[in-house]
C-alpha cells in the first residue's frame, strides 16, 4: 500500500483542520458544562455556542437570532423541510424540488407525502441545471416551499440560487437551499441569494462530523422535530453540542479567511484534471463545464462499471467515489445522471473526483498517468 492516500473524496467529508481541533479541545475536556445551567461552568459553555452563532452569522450575512445549529445537514434539511410543511398545512400542501437533490431532500419531500403532501420533482437540462423560470412556472397558490440545492454533490453544478430566490420571494413562497456541499467552497450571502433557509454542514469544510447549521429567516415559522427542551430558540431540543459547534464555527471562519486564495488553485487542479482525464477514449465530463464548485471534477467512461474503477484505484492508494457517498455502496445508477439524460450504460461508469487542501500537482498527475490504463484493463475484461 502506498505511504501516503491521494484524498480524491472531499464531497463525502475532510479530515478535521488541526486548528479547529484546538479551538474544540477546551469544550471537550475542561469546559464541560451544560449550557442551560446557570453557573460558571454553564454560562461558559452558552457563552461559547453564542460567539459561535455570531461567527456564522456574520459569514452568512444574516442575524444570530437566525442560526439554529442541528446534528447534520440531513437533520437541517429535514427540519426546514417537515417543520415549513407542518407548520404551513393550513396554508397550502404543494412541494417544489428538484430532481437531482441530495436523498435527504428527495427522501424528506417522499415521506411528507405520506401526510397528503405533493411534490412537483423539476428536470434538469443536460449540465444538472435548474431553469428559475420553470420554478415561477410550478408554483401554485397551494405552494408552500421550495427546495432547490445551491451545489450537485455528484456532479458539482451551481444553481442561479439568486433568481430562484427572486421568483419565490416575488411569489410569497419561502424557498430552503441545501447548501451542504456549496459550505465552505464558494461564498454565501443569505440576503443577496433571496433564501428564506439554508443548510450547511461542518464535516463538509474541514470541521467536525456530527454537526450541522440552518439558517431560518426572521419571521419564517418552523415546527421542531425533535420534541424536549426549549433549547435553539425552541426549534431543536436537546442538549447542546458545544465542542462541535464551537468546532464548525471555526471551521467556516477558516474557510472564508482562506476561500480568495484556495479557490483558484483548486479551479487551476480541477480544470487540469478535466483536461487530462477527457483525453480517455469514451469519456464526458458531467455537470456544467464552468458553473460548478471549484473542486469537483465528475465524469462517465462508457462500458465500465464505477465501483470497478474505485476499487482499481484504491489498490494505488487513491481515494474517490462514483457518485454521492451516501449512496455508493450501491450499483444502481445515479439519479442526478439519469436526470441529466444519460443512458444507464452511461450512468453506471460515473467517477467523482473532489478535490481538498492537500491536494498537489503531483497528485493530480498521478491520477491522470493511471487511469487511462485501468479504464483499458476495464474495458478489456468487460467492465
Amino acid at each position: 500500500m502506498p505511504e501516503r492516500i491521494i484524498y480524491l473524496d472531499h464531497a463525502a467529508t475532510t479530515a478535521l483542520d488541526r486548528r479547529v481541533l484546538e479551538a474544540m479541545m477546551p469544550y471537550l475536556t475542561t469546559e464541560y458544562g451544560n449550557a442551560s445551567s446557570i453557573y460558571t461552568l454553564g454560562r461558559h459553555a452558552m457563552q461559547a455556542i453564542d460567539g459561535a452563532r455570531e461567527q456564522v452569522a456574520d459569514m452568512l450575512n444574516c442575524r444570530p437570532t437566525e442560526i439554529a445549529f442541528v446534528g447534520c445537514g440531513s437533520e437541517s434539511d429535514n427540519l426546514a423541510i417537515k417543520g415549513m410543511a407542518f407548520a404551513s398545512k393550513n396554508k397550502g400542501n404543494h412541494l417544489i424540488t428538484s430532481s437531482i437533490e441530495h436523498h435527504a431532500v428527495l427522501h424528506t419531500c417522499q415521506y411528507l407525502e405520506r401526510f397528503g403532501f405533493k411534490t412537483t420533482y423539476l428536470p434538469v437540462d443536460e449540465y444538472g441545471s435548474i431553469d428559475p423560470d420553470a420554478v415561477g412556472r410550478a408554483i401554485t397558490d397551494q405552494t408552500v416551499l421550495v427546495s432547490i440545492m445551491f451545489a450537485n454533490n455528484e456532479v458539482g453544478t451551481i444553481e442561479p440560487i439568486a433568481e430562484i430566490g427572486r421568483i419565490c420571494r416575488a411569489k410569497k413562497v419561502p424557498l430552503h437551499v441545501d447548501a451542504v456541499q456549496a459550505g465552505g467552497a464558494i461564498p454565501i450571502d443569505v440576503i443577496a441569494l433571496n433564501v428564506d433557509m439554508l443548510s450547511i454542514s461542518a464535516h463538509k469544510f474541514y470541521g467536525p462530523k456530527g454537526v450541522g447549521m440552518l439558517y431560518v429567516r426572521q419571521g419564517m415559522r418552523i415546527l421542531p422535530q425533535l420534541q424536549g427542551g426549549s433549547q435553539e430558540r425552541g426549534r431543536r431540543a436537546g442538549t447542546e453540542n458545544v465542542a462541535s459547534i464551537v468546532g464548525a464555527a471555526a471551521a467556516l471562519r477558516l474557510a472564508y479567511e482562506e476561500m480568495e486564495q484556495e479557490a483558484p488553485r483548486l479551479i487551476a487542479l480541477r480544470d487540469r484534471l478535466i483536461e487530462g482525464l477527457l483525453t480517455i477514449p469514451a469519456s464526458r465530463l458531467t455537470g456544467h463545464p464552468t458553473q460548478r464548485l471549484p473542486n469537483n471534477a465528475s465524469f462517465c467512461f462508457e462500458g465500465i462499471e464505477g465501483e470497478s474503477i474505485l476499487l482499481n484505484l484504491d489498490l494505488l492508494g487513491i481515494a474517490a467515489s462514483s457518485g454521492s457517498a451516501c449512496t455508493s455502496g450501491s450499483v444502481d445508477p445515479s439519479h442526478v445522471l439519469l436526470a441529466m439524460g444519460l443512458s444507464p450504460e452511461w450512468a453506471r461508469g460515473s467517477l467523482r473526483l473532489t478535490l481538498g487542501r492537500e491536494n498537489t500537482e503531483a497528485d493530480i498527475e498521478k491520477l491522470i498517468s493511471v487511469l487511462p490504463g485501468i479504464i483499458t484493463k476495464l474495458r478489456m475484461l468487460g467492465g
